[in-house]
């Protein structure tokens, strides 16, 4: 999808060099990606800790499945 955003010219450089990215529009394209991620990420640790999910293991059998 294509979206047009004023952004200055200093901040999308900054922002290319912190990702890697040689072009602007992929390094956008992958903070606003990392972003969405890390709010799902918070949303669903906010859920845990109200115990939203009854979840049937363990710590220690969470810890021990991956053996």
């Amino acid at each position: 999808m294509r979206v047009t955003v004023d952004i200055e010219e200093n901040t999308l450089t900054e922002l290319a060099r912190l990702t890697g990215e040689k072009k602007t529009s992929p390094a956008v394209a992958k903070v606003v990606e990392d972003w969405v991620k890390r709010q799902k990420a918070k949303e669903f640790g906010a859920r845990i800790m109200e115990g939203f999910f009854d979840y049937p293991f363990t710590n220690d059998e969470i810890e021990n499945a991956g053996e």
